[in-house]
C-alpha cells in the first residue's frame, strides 16, 4: 500500500452555492500541506497494495454567518434548490463547521489532532468482491482505520485509555500527544420560505469512527452503482442545543454521555442501490431481502423441527455482526434532568424494498 503522510491546516473559502468540482478546488487551494519521507521502520510495517492516507496536525474550520467588522458576510456554506411539498424555497445554512483535537470546549478552543496512523491508515482500495459476499465484481471502497485486536488498541469511548483496553486504533490524546480523536461541531439553521429555525448546535468530543467504510460496485443486472455503507461513532460526550440567530439565548442543552452509533446499511443479502429519477429526484434504495422462498421455521423456533437451510440462513443472518445497527447511550440529559441510559439493536431485515427520495 502506497502511503500519503501530509501535515495539513485547511479552512474553508467562501463559498454560495458552488458546484461540487468548485467546492473541491477552493479546499485544494485553502490547505497547505507538507509531505513527508517515511523511514525503514514505518515503511517495514506497510503492506498490500492501494492508496494509504494519514493527516497529521490536521485542523479544519470555517467561519460564521454574522457579519465581520466591515459588515461583509462572514463565510458560509449554504445548501439551496430544495423545495417544501407546498412549493417554498427551503435554505440549509451551516454556520460553522469544525474537527479539531481534543478539549476544544465545543469549538471555542481549536488546537490541530491526527487522523490515521502510519500502522493503520485510511484507505483507498480495490477490494476483491468475493471476499466481502458480492461475488465477481471488483469493489471499491473507502475506508477508516480498522479495528484492531484488545491487546494492541484502546477503549473506543474513554479519553484516557491506554493501550491494551479496546479494539479502537485511534488514540486518546495524552499531555505529549495530540491523538486521533477529533472534536468535531456544527451550527447550522433551516429556512423554509421567510420562517427561518434557531441555530441548531451540535458537539461530539474525541470522536472515533474505526471500522466505517463506503464500498461501491456496479450491477450488471440492474444497471445501478449499488453499496455498502458502515458509520461507526463513538464519543464519551454528544451535546445539542438551540439557541438564537445571534447567540444570546439558547434552549436546554441535551447531553448523551457514552454514545455508540454502529449504522450498517446493505450488505450481501441487501445491497443498497444508487439511482436518479426522471424529476431529477435522487434515489436511495434497499434492496428486497433475497430469503429461502420454500422453507419454514417452526412455531417452536427448533432447527430441528424447521427446514435446516431456512433456520441456518436465518440464524446466520441475525447473528452475524456485519448485519447489525446498534446505538447506545451511557447517560441522557436534558439540561439538569437525568433519564438514564438506553441501547438499542436492530437489523435491515425487509419484506419489500425500501426506498428514500
Amino acid at each position: 500500500m502506497t502511503i500519503f503522510r501530509c501535515v495539513l491546516i485547511a479552512s474553508l473559502c467562501i463559498v454560495r452555492r458552488l458546484p461540487i468540482l468548485a467546492l473541491a478546488f477552493l479546499f485544494a487551494h485553502s490547505a497547505v500541506a507538507e509531505m513527508k519521507g517515511l523511514s525503514d521502520g514505518e515503511m517495514a510495517d506497510i503492506d498490500g497494495a492501494g492508496i494509504g492516507l494519514v493527516l497529521e496536525n490536521f485542523l479544519f474550520s470555517h467561519g460564521t454567518d454574522q457579519p465581520d467588522g466591515a459588515g461583509e458576510q462572514a463565510r458560509i456554506f449554504r445548501i439551496t434548490g430544495i423545495k417544501s411539498t407546498d412549493g417554498r424555497d427551503v435554505d440549509i445554512t451551516v454556520n460553522h463547521l469544525y474537527i479539531a483535537g481534543a478539549n476544544s470546549n465545543s469549538g471555542q478552543n481549536l488546537t490541530p489532532v491526527n487522523s490515521g496512523r502510519l500502522t493503520n491508515p485510511w484507505r483507498l482500495d480495490v477490494v476483491d468482491g468475493d471476499e466481502i459476499g458480492v461475488p465477481d465484481v471488483a469493489v471499491l471502497e473507502f475506508a477508516a482505520p480498522t479495528k484492531v485486536p484488545v491487546s494492541e488498541g484502546y477503549d473506543c469511548l474513554s479519553s484516557s485509555a491506554v493501550a491494551g483496553s479496546g479494539s479502537c486504533s485511534s488514540r486518546p490524546a495524552t499531555a505529549d500527544w495530540q491523538g486521533e480523536r477529533a472534536d468535531i461541531g456544527l451550527q447550522m439553521n433551516v429556512a423554509v420560505g421567510d420562517d427561518r429555525s434557531a441555530n441548531l448546535n451540535i458537539h461530539a468530543s474525541s470522536a472515533v469512527i474505526d471500522a466505517s467504510y463506503i464500498r461501491i460496485w456496479g450491477d450488471s443486472d440492474r444497471r445501478q452503482m449499488a453499496g455498502q455503507f458502515r458509520f461507526n461513532l463513538y464519543s464519551p460526550e454528544i451535546t445539542i442545543n438551540a439557541c438564537s440567530h445571534d447567540g444570546s439565548t439558547c434552549g436546554s442543552k441535551i447531553s448523551m454521555s457514552d454514545f455508540v452509533l454502529e449504522l450498517a446499511m446493505g450488505n450481501n443479502q441487501q445491497p443498497v442501490f444508487f439511482d436518479v429519477d426522471a424529476t431529477g429526484n435522487f434515489l436511495l434504495e434497499i434492496d428486497t431481502m433475497a430469503a429461502p422462498a420454500n422453507g419454514t421455521i417452526a412455531a417452536n423456533g427448533l432447527r430441528a423441527d424447521s427446514d435446516p437451510a431456512t433456520w441456518d440462513f436465518y440464524n446466520d443472518y441475525y447473528s452475524n455482526p456485519v448485519y447489525k445497527s446498534n446505538v447506545s447511550v451511557g447517560n441522557f440529559s436534558v439540561s439538569d434532568r437525568n433519564v438514564g441510559g438506553s441501547g438499542a439493536k436492530w437489523h435491515h431485515l425487509r419484506n419489500g424494498s425500501q426506498v428514500i427520495r
